[in-house]
């Protein structure tokens, strides 16, 4: 729900407002409903306005509480802004809106900046004291609504998109080696607070900063949950976690229907999001919107998943809208796709979720999706066979199951002057699954995948997608309540029936079995994957291009080889290597970068 921007300065200079509003307005896409900028001392912000909570102009940002002497911009939606709102009613303030952002404001006027550990939501702010001149940044536990950061000598800018601070001029776009690393190996992934540009961090998830204006910063971590056993639940059986983890998604699905405007669910036919969809009808909702989204055949791989989510639509007779996208649209499509991406995503369905993202949006304004429930329920392929392992064989186990590339993979691939030094992604690895509070080896590749590559991965995908076309899209599954449980829950529960067991049998009081117990599956972009003409010659235009070529990142007889044969060359997880490279060098030009 909308995007942010902003500047402090340091160094006794003023803050480049111009800066600011190229920043703002290059976010109108995720707030097409209005617009603001603020400006006092050393600090200015800026936000463009999605309006999902009260539509009047009384929820418009920059929104300033005088009593407080706090001005704010606010991305995302506080589930249970109404049960905050009447608790701090009863300690003495006073509302002058509706909004969920008078609402953090008036909790952080009471809490500081504890205020976050009582937000039910996702969300990602920046607070300014009026009187200090301190700037409080903050995101959500689980990273869904992002914030990038772009520090210089004097100043430090913020936005919720990369290419907005591009906008704002004066960022080291070089690249950084260890996020190329990443990127290269973990699918795509680089982990916050890294991007692939030198100059570009991200505030990670579950992170409270205080800026003060001098410059100093301190980062907090407000929330970690335990991936082990806890005593409260000693003596449940598989029956008991099936009720609670039910009971837990009936709670997170009922806090996402919180808005001002109707609400949709972005429903593929798989056990996730057809689950929220029975849910809804559960709680009463009636006629509720669906979208499900299809592509042409292409050399025998079937384009849709239609037949699954027809069965839940007419199970539960819904307004469903099913959207089949033409291969001949899909060059055009890829290149709209890149423009959205904040960092590149090389997962093929990045480019179904913006033309589905962008139909849906003519419907409706904020819409409910599965992502995040193979992640916290251990639905990966790779997790049965990390739950058979040592605790101590666990990273090694994890890289050789997961990584797309070893190290020695890239030094054949990147120019040496942008090959890290040391095995940067599987430093990653080993050093998070060493953190205490993962009791076995499936608890601790489930805490890295959950707070670590989701968060870089589908989570960022999904919004980057969505949030491109005005249209919210709301995770169920990634509550933190929910996380919580599923953290405690005991691995034999959680890998039953070839993976989320627990899950799947929470939703056999409420879906066909035909939904349940189908084969895993995605949303399939077969011209993508079989890299078909409309897309080959894209790719082929990319790496050829005088920018490629004087950028250099890749090995010319490397580029040779995957050009040769497009389909061919595979990565250790099966993924296709050219698309991977490519994508990297288009997103790089789509942005105008180097």
């Amino acid at each position: 729900m909308c995007g942010l921007s902003g500047e402090i300065r340091f160094d006794g200079g003023r803050p480049d407002l111009a800066a600011v509003e190229r920043m703002t307005d290059r976010l109108a896409a995720r707030g097409p409903d209005g617009r603001g900028l603020w400006s006092q001392g050393a600090v200015a912000l800026g936000h463009r306005r999605l309006k999902i909570i009260d539509l009047s102009e009384r929820g418009a940002q920059p929104m300033t509480d005088s009593a407080a002497r706090l001005t704010g911009v606010f991305n995302g939606c506080v589930y249970n802004y109404r049960e905050l709102r009447r608790e701090l009613e009863g300690l003495g303030h006073r509302f002058f809106s509706t909004s969920d952002t008078e609402v953090l404001l008036k909790a952080y006027r009471q809490w500081g900046t504890a205020c976050v550990s009582r937000l039910y939501g996702m969300f990602a702010f920046a607070v300014a004291e009026l009187d200090t001149g301190r700037l409080v940044l903050a995101r959500d536990r689980l990273g869904i609504k992002p914030l990038y950061l772009a520090q210089r000598p004097g100043r430090l800018r913020f936005a919720s998109s990369l290419p907005a601070l591009l906008a704002g001029g004066g960022v080291d776009t070089s690249l950084d080696p260890a996020a190329l690393h990443q990127y290269l190996s973990l699918h795509g992934t680089v982990a916050a607070p890294r991007t692939v540009l030198a100059g570009v961090r991200k505030l990670p998830p579950a992170t409270v900063r205080v800026v003060e204006p001098d410059g100093r910063q301190h980062d907090e971590c407000y929330w970690q949950p335990s991936h082990c056993r806890r005593p409260e639940h000693a003596g449940m059986d598989a029956a008991d976690w099936r009720d609670a983890v039910l009971d837990a998604l009936r709670t997170a699905v009922r806090r996402r229907t919180v808005a001002d405007v109707p609400l949709g669910v972005l429903l593929s036919g798989g056990l996730d999001s057809s689950l929220i969809v029975a849910l809804l009808a559960e709680a009463g909702q009636h006629d509720q919107a669906t979208f499900s989204v299809g592509f042409e055949t292409e050399r025998g791989e079937q384009g849709d998943e239609f037949r699954y989510s027809d069965l839940v639509a007419r199970q539960f007779a819904t307004d469903h809208h099913q959207i089949m996208v033409p291969s001949d649209r899909l060059q055009t499509a890829v290149d709209r796709a890149l423009t959205a991406m904040s960092e590149p995503m090389v997962s093929h369905d990045v480019v179904a979720f913006h033309l589905l993202a962008e139909q849906v949006s003519k419907h409706v304004s904020v819409v409910q999706s599965g992502q995040g429930a193979d992640e916290i329920f251990a639905g990966y392929r790779w997790h049965p066979a990390l739950a058979a392992v040592p605790r101590e064989q666990e990273p090694e186990t994890f890289v050789q199951l997961f990584f797309d590339r070893s190290h020695a993979d890239l030094s054949r691939m990147l120019q040496p002057e942008l090959l890290a030094e040391h095995d940067a992604s599987g430093e990653l690895v080993r050093a998070h699954m060493a953190v205490e509070g993962a009791e076995t080896a499936l608890d601790a590749a489930v805490r890295l995948d959950t707070h670590v590559l989701m968060v870089d991965d589908p989570v960022k995908r999904v919004d980057n997608m969505t949030m491109d076309w005005g249209l919210e899209a709301r995770v169920p599954f990634l509550d933190h309540e929910l996380v919580e449980l599923a953290a405690a829950c005991p691995p034999q529960f959680r890998l039953a029936h070839g993976g989320k067991g627990v899950l799947k049998e929470a939703a056999r009081e409420l879906l066909p079995a035909e939904i349940i117990d189908r084969p895993k599956g995605y949303f399939p972009v077969p011209a993508i994957r079989r890299m078909a003409p409309p897309v080959l010659d894209r790719i082929r235009q990319a790496l050829t291009a005088p920018e490629a070529r004087a950028r250099g990142v890749f090995q010319e007889a490397y580029l040779e080889r995957l050009l040769a044969a497009p389909d061919a060359h595979r990565t250790a997880r099966g993924a296709n290597a050219l698309w991977q490279v490519a994508l990297l060098e288009m997103w790089l030009q789509s942005h105008r970068i180097g």
